[in-house]
């Protein structure tokens, strides 16, 4: 029996994604149809039941913040799909645009419908020119097919790849053809969004699970999935896995185990070689080793093991990857992508890496002298990771880190000169 689930992937393989007609066949827009007829209190009402987390890694509740700008006074109110995506090691909003993009506009119109807004903006990082034109395409198709009514129309923006804009306010910031850089909050967004008005901001998978919500029923689609999360999660399998690519997964019902070692997924690690650890959610998300592979793949779960769904990503490394050559390719990765607005992130990642720099070049030439060394470095590395966590602007260097911190915990022993 498959451990994979079919629920948003429904139509991925049409032979015609963009074909309005092709969709319909398949029962789309047949929520955008049903909702029509509700109120906004009903759909959203279905929307808590679902218990739709967000999809894009910080797992916000959809129905409460949904709530929470239905009752916010002003006009207009925007909607926003952050399509940003930068996370490496993440592709699945890739497949929703190229494959499913009418799936999600159709949950795009259905927040329309619910805040009776006039625009919607999908943020596509720049580096997804082709999904771009693709979604302008589905866009005019939706449109020619009079879908598109009471004056309410969808734009495509381009980012311009750089990753602190995958953070809602400086996506905004971006959108409004500002500098990318988070906002302070509060206000929040919902308050305060774009161009200063009330905004909904979701991730793609978030906008493309709304149509199967509005058709399932909250409860049914809060049962295939995890009692803390409804639904399906869609992952992104690379590194050193047999099998690499985006896989439907039902929450709570699989193990990290299942996910790396199971011959429809993962398919266990590749040339024969051992599992050394994965790095789930991301480069912002913790690295988890081998004695964790028992962990049910569900939000809470994953949270109880120190671990996150994050944007969906599973990065699988063998045994022969550094760990610290690993983390230090995560340093640089932050330090290149930091907007430089506070000093925690733009200077912690840098003292982070000449740190990590040190270690490394000592454990290669003199690994006698590493166990003296270690403990003061060690002492260093958590004062920084404490200061960067607690003290950095945003979400970005509060949890750049976390790999960092994950790291030094599971593998102490690479820390100490001990490398196996």
């Amino acid at each position: 029996m498959s451990k994979l689930v079919k629920m948003l992937t429904v139509g991925a393989d049409s032979a015609d994604s963009l074909s309005v007609a092709e969709y319909e066949k398949i029962g789309g827009f047949s929520a955008l149809k049903k909702a029509a007829s509700c109120t906004p209190e009903e759909i959203i009402a279905e929307v808590k039941k679902a218990k739709l987390l967000g999809r894009g890694g910080a797992a916000y509740p959809a129905g409460s913040k949904w709530e929470h700008l239905l009752h916010i006074e002003g006009s207009p109110k925007y909607i926003v799909c952050n399509a940003d995506e930068g996370e490496p090691g993440t592709f699945k909003d890739r497949l929703i645009m190229d494959k499913l993009s009418l799936k999600l506009l159709e949950g795009i119109m259905i927040a329309g419908l619910v805040f009776s807004a006039k625009s919607a903006y999908i943020y596509v990082r720049g580096e997804y020119r082709k999904i771009q034109k693709r979604l302008i395409s589905a866009i005019e198709n939706v449109r020619a097919a009079g879908y598109l009514k009471n004056g309410f129309d969808i734009h495509v923006i381009s980012g311009a790849g750089a990753y602190v804009c995958g953070e809602n306010s400086a996506l905004l910031n971006s959108t409004e053809g500002r500098v990318g850089r988070p906002r302070i909050k509060p206000p929040h967004l919902a308050e305060v969004g774009l161009f200063l008005q009330p905004t909904l901001v979701n991730n793609v998978e978030s906008f493309a699970n709304i149509p199967l919500i509005i058709n399932m029923g909250g409860d049914n689609f809060l049962q295939a999935g995890h009692p803390d999360s409804g639904g399906s999660k869609l992952i992104c399998l690379s590194g050193h896995c047999k099998n690499r690519g985006v896989f439907e997964i039902p929450l709570g019902k699989l193990t990290l185990r299942d996910i790396i070692y199971d011959a429809e997924i993962g398919g266990g690690i590749a040339d024969g070689k051992k599992l050394k650890f994965f790095h789930l959610g991301g480069q912002s998300g913790a690295i988890g080793n081998a004695d964790q592979l028992d962990t049910v793949y569900s939000y809470s779960d994953l949270r109880k093991a120190g671990l996150s769904v994050g944007s969906g990503a599973v990065v699988v490394m063998d045994e022969s990857v550094p760990v610290i050559e690993y983390v230090k390719s995560v340093t640089e990765f932050f330090i290149d992508e930091s907007c430089g607005k506070c000093v925690p992130c733009r200077e912690g990642n840098r003292q982070l890496l000449k740190i990590l720099q040190e270690l490394s070049e000592i454990a290669a030439t003199k690994k006698e002298q590493l166990k003296t060394y270690a403990p003061s470095v060690k002492n260093k590395l958590y004062r920084l990771i404490r200061t960067m966590t607690d003290a950095s602007f945003c979400g970005f260097g509060q949890t750049a880190t976390a790999a960092l911190s994950s790291a030094a915990k599971h593998f102490a022993s690479e820390f100490e000169g001990e490398t196996k």
